[in-house]
Parts: C-alpha cells; sequence; structure tokens
C-alpha cells in the first residue's frame, strides 16, 4: 500500500509540473502579444474623385429690346399685346403722321420735275447739235470755195459763217452743261425722296428680333414720341424679349473661379420646368464683384419650345476636378510633416514606414494619391503620431470605399423647401428661396442682383 502511495504522489508532482510549464508559456506568449500596439489601417483602392460645386442660377433673355419709333405720331394700329410671339420683320403697329405723308409727296413731285428738266435739257442738247452741224458744215462749204476761187466769196461772209459756227458750239456745250445740272438736281430730289420715304417708313414698326412681347406700352389713338434722343425718357412701344435662346446666369464664388474655363460642362436642373440637361459654359465676366465676391458666369440655353420662363431659377452642378482610375485613400490617412505630406505605411511585417506622397483631389471622406502609393499598400488611418518607424503593429484592417464625388455647395433652390416654409409661415412670410443643404447664407443662396440681371422699369400698367 506505502508502494502505491509513493508511486501516485510522483504522478501528480509530474502532472503539475507539466500543468505549470503550459500556463507560464501561455503567460508570456499573452504578454508579448498585449505589448505590440494595434492600429486601423485601411488598404490604397483605385477609383474616381470628383470634386463638383453646386449653385443656384436664374435665367436671362439672350436680349431684350424696347421697340421706339423713329418718328413722331399717333398710334393708328397696334397689332401685338403681352405674351405674343413675334417673327423678325413682323409689323407691330402702324403710326399715322400726316405731315410726313404730304411732304413724301412732295419728294415725289420734285423727282417728277427733275427728271423732265433732264428730258428738257436732252432735247436742248439735240437742238443745238443740229444747228451747229448745220452751221459747221456751211462754214466749211464757203471756206472751200473761197480757197477754189479767191475772191469770190467775201471775207465778211466768211467771218459771220465763222462765228456762226463757234456760236453753236458753245451752244451745245452750254446744253450739256445744263444737262449735268439736271442730273445733278435729279440725284439730289431723289436722295431727298429716299430720306422722307425712309422716314415714311419708319411709321410701320417692325420687330427687330424674333421673340415675346413681354410688355406693351401704347394704344391705339396714343400720341408716341420719335426715340431719337438717347436722353428722352419716352416711353417704347413694345418691350421684346429673345426667350428662345436663354442666358443662364450663376455666380461662381471668389474661391472657385480659377476652376472656370470655356467649354467646362455643367449639369443643370429646372425645377419648375421639370428639366434637366447638361450645359456648357461660353462666357463669364472675369471680373469678381466687390460686394457679392463672386464672378458672373453664363450658359447659353436653347428653349425653342418656351418651356423656360426668364426668371426661373435652375440648380446646376459644376465639375471643379476629376480623376478616373487614381489610387485613392481616407483622408484621414494623410498627415502634415511640415510642408509635406506624409502616409504612415504597413509592410508585411506589420511594421510601419512613413512615406511621402504627392496629393491631388481632395474629397470629404477620399483623396487622390498621385505618388507614393501603389494599390494594395496599406496605411495607418488616424492617430498616426503614437507610431514610430519600423515598430510593429498589429493592423486591423477597415473596409473603405475607393471612390467618392465631393460636392461643394453654393447655394440651391429647393422650390418644394420654400413652399413648406411659406406654407408653415403663414400669408405674411417672405418669399425668398430657402437654401438647400448645409445651411448656406441668403447671399449665397440667391443669385444677386448683379447675377441675375436688373430689368428696366417703365411706369405706367400693362395695356
Amino acid at each position: 500500500m506505502r508502494k502505491k502511495a509513493l508511486v501516485f504522489a510522483a504522478v501528480s508532482f509530474c502532472m503539475m509540473s507539466i500543468i505549470s510549464a503550459c500556463h507560464t508559456g501561455s503567460d508570456v506568449s499573452d504578454a508579448k502579444a498585449a505589448a505590440i500596439p494595434a492600429a486601423r489601417v485601411a488598404i490604397a483602392q483605385r477609383g474616381d474623385i470628383s470634386h463638383v460645386l453646386t449653385l443656384a442660377g436664374q435665367f436671362q433673355p439672350y436680349q431684350v429690346v424696347d421697340v421706339h419709333p423713329k418718328v413722331s405720331g399717333y398710334m393708328k394700329q397696334i397689332n401685338v399685346d403681352i405674351g405674343d410671339i413675334v417673327r423678325q420683320g413682323q409689323t407691330l403697329a402702324v403710326l399715322e403722321v400726316p405731315e410726313l405723308k404730304a411732304e413724301l409727296q412732295q419728294s415725289v413731285f420734285r423727282l417728277e420735275q427733275t427728271k423732265e428738266e433732264i428730258t428738257q435739257a436732252q432735247h436742248e442738247i439735240n437742238r443745238a447739235e443740229a444747228t451747229h452741224s448745220a452751221l459747221h458744215s456751211a462754214y466749211e462749204r464757203l471756206e472751200e470755195a473761197a480757197k477754189g476761187h479767191p475772191g469770190l466769196i467775201a471775207q465778211q461772209e466768211l467771218d459771220d459763217a465763222q462765228a456762226k459756227d463757234l456760236s453753236s458750239e458753245s451752244q451745245v456745250d452750254a446744253a450739256k452743261a445744263a444737262m449735268a445740272a439736271a442730273k445733278q438736281h435729279t440725284g439730289a430730289a431723289e436722295a431727298d425722296n429716299q430720306r422722307v420715304q425712309a422716314l415714311h417708313d419708319y411709321t410701320t414698326v417692325q420687330a427687330p428680333i424674333a421673340g415675346v412681347v413681354v410688355w406693351r406700352f401704347a394704344d391705339t389713338g396714343a400720341l408716341i414720341q420719335g426715340g431719337t434722343n438717347s436722353n428722352s425718357q419716352d416711353l417704347p412701344i413694345v418691350r421684346i424679349s429673345q426667350s428662345t435662346l436663354l442666358r443662364l446666369r450663376i455666380p461662381v464664388p471668389e474661391s472657385d473661379v480659377q476652376y472656370v474655363r470655356d467649354g467646362d460642362a455643367l449639369e443643370v436642373r429646372v425645377d419648375a420646368a421639370s428639366r434637366s440637361f447638361t450645359g456648357k459654359i461660353v462666357r463669364f465676366t472675369r471680373d469678381v464683384n466687390f460686394e457679392t465676391r463672386t464672378m458672373e458666369t453664363e450658359i447659353d440655353v436653347q428653349n425653342q419650345d418656351l418651356k423656360i420662363s426668364p426668371g426661373m431659377y435652375a440648380n446646376t452642378m459644376l465639375r471643379l476636378g476629376h480623376s478616373e482610375n487614381v489610387v485613392t485613400v481616407p483622408i484621414e490617412a494623410l498627415v502634415l510633416n511640415g510642408k509635406q505630406r506624409v502616409v504612415y505605411v504597413v509592410d508585411s511585417t506589420n511594421r510601419v514606414h512613413p512615406c511621402p506622397v504627392e496629393v491631388g483631389i481632395q474629397g470629404s471622406k477620399l483623396v487622390e494619391i498621385r505618388s507614393g502609393l501603389h494599390p494594395g499598400d496599406r496605411v495607418i488611418v488616424g492617430g498616426q503620431e503614437k507610431y514610430q518607424e519600423n515598430e510593429e503593429i498589429n493592423p486591423e484592417v477597415q473596409s473603405t470605399q475607393a471612390s467618392e464625388t465631393f460636392q461643394e455647395t453654393g447655394g440651391m433652390i429647393d422650390l418644394k423647401g420654400e413652399e413648406n416654409v411659406a406654407s408653415q409661415a403663414g400669408p405674411e412670410s417672405s418669399n425668398e428661396p430657402q437654401a438647400n443643404g448645409r445651411g448656406v447664407d441668403n447671399d449665397r443662396t440667391k443669385p444677386s442682383a448683379s447675377a441675375v440681371g436688373a430689368t428696366k422699369e417703365h411706369p405706367g400698367g400693362p395695356h
């Protein structure tokens, strides 16, 4: 029995020694693992990154013309009213100017009279030439006879014949001069007739452009003053707006002026007309407004169906920058080391190595890496100051997106939001468009007066 007890004690001691050794090895391994710091890492990927600017714009007519008559007179007939679509050259109104009509008839009579003077002068030339021809022939015959038979013809008779010949020749010259004067009189009379006729033609007022009559200022029987003086405050007959081609004006903030180029594409959405399309920048002022700190930029928009009315708002999206199939990492991976931007790369042995990089487009979540990284590289995201170069870490890989469209809001028009605010505030609430998004102030939300263009107002109401 004693021998069995000794064997049992020896076996128990061995088992306890083995268990103790196992616990000691596990504790050492756990302590070593706890000594390696953990770090959040992301994998560099290939993707697309864009930087876009959303802006509110307002449509303006391509051109607006106030139609004034050239002459003063009474309105005999007006053929158009507000809202009418007119074509170029269409008769808008007819004026009655009796004194101008009489002057036109007088100029016609004067022109006919000068034409008769030309006819008379031509007859006088023919008569003078015929007389000269007869007298010249008579003188030549007398002169020949005198030479053939000296003394047969008296010298006095020869001298008289020569004088008549020369006199008739001068009469021919005088008749031709009279003809030239008559032609000049006719030219002057014709020019005066054309002048009066042109003034008379101005009594028929025609549309200088194709467009829409947006206002009418005169009625039948009204006395209309001629618009010949640029300082005159006389009212026009109508105002025509070229609405088949519109200018979409958008105010680009000062910080984004550097990105604006002719031909840049914009996505345009017109909520009021339920229409979306892509436009191109055709012109910009190259001047930043002192008050609004924006630069006016224009897009030409075809509007043949007239579904878009001048004055409507539009939301636009201008692409400031775009890169495709580039290396992207989360923006938290960037660290500014002096003037150099670096990322902390984790190698295959889980050791940290700071790496300088060249940065491209930056969004709100991602950043473009132009050089310094390759797809598949692991980078530390956040808390980089806690790690030293060549330090071993325990990486915790996070899933991140590869592409991003970063949208900067310069002002949006939310028509439904405006209606909701108006209904909640009551009938006395403001009708100003509301900003959509990140609390943009009104100066950035609604285009300024310089952006949308000032419309000339004239006294008087619609007719």
